[in-house]
């Protein structure tokens, strides 16, 4: 009991620091954070406190007036936060990759299976819904790598649907806030079984990184493979 406790205890300071980061992060882009919090807080406890003395009740709901004021802050702070950050990630190399990486279970992503000289960029997710590619970069310069790569996904996966986002804030594109939600929102056509077979499938094409060849010559000093990218034993 005494370790759990230690444990718990240890843990607390990370997640207290880790919100405190949060919140500087957030106040950066989101000047009146603290105000808007602040006024939330307050009013959804006065609200439920004078409720509480109308009907005879203030400790209750006052009691219960704290919660849903902690609570509503809480979620407030939340979403305001989440929102500051996709406004400071907008227009950065990779900013679609990293919430890819956090778009939940049942997609299998695979970042840059494209990528220009100009560092425009297409990103894979597998999920229920089929395919999807993400492009991220110049609208006109990522549409011929978006049909670039889905006539070579065309030859192994011909019968799987493929749906395609150009990350942006143009007409016709996706804001990087509301691509998670987009994606969420694709109607789910295909089975567990089948986003299994269709992943094996799309390993065969590799992925941008394996598919680099690898300089001729000594390896420069420092350098290293990528993981499973080194010479395998016959």
């Amino acid at each position: 009991m005494a370790r759990k406790e230690t444990a718990a205890d240890a843990a607390n300071p990370g997640r207290l620091k880790q919100i405190a980061l949060t919140y500087k992060m957030t106040r950066r882009a989101d000047k009146k954070i603290g105000l808007v919090l602040a006024a939330v807080g307050i009013v959804t406890f006065g609200v439920f406190l004078a409720i509480g003395f109308l009907i005879g009740h203030p400790i209750y709901l006052g009691i219960l007036g704290f919660l849903l004021a902690f609570l509503a802050t809480a979620i407030v702070f939340g979403r305001r936060a989440e929102r500051a950050a996709f406004g400071q990630m907008e227009g950065q190399p990779g900013a679609a990759a990293a919430v890819l990486d956090n778009i939940g279970r049942g997609w299998t992503t695979t970042p840059a299976v494209a990528m220009n000289r100009n560092q425009d960029v297409v990103h894979r997710a597998v999920g229920k819904a089929g395919i999807v590619l993400i492009a991220e970069g110049n609208p006109n310069r990522v549409k011929s790598l978006l049909a670039a790569e889905k006539k070579r996904m065309n030859r192994i996966v011909a019968d799987v649907p493929v749906h395609d986002l150009i990350v942006g804030t143009g007409e016709g594109q996706v804001e990087l806030k509301k691509l998670r939600t987009t994606m969420l929102k694709l109607p789910r056509v295909l089975s567990g079984p089948q986003v299994t077979a269709t992943n094996d499938r799309l390993r065969a094409l590799g992925d941008l990184m394996s598919n680099m060849p690898l300089p001729k010559g000594p390896m420069p000093k420092g350098m290293k493979l990528p993981k499973g990218g080194g010479p395998r034993g016959r």
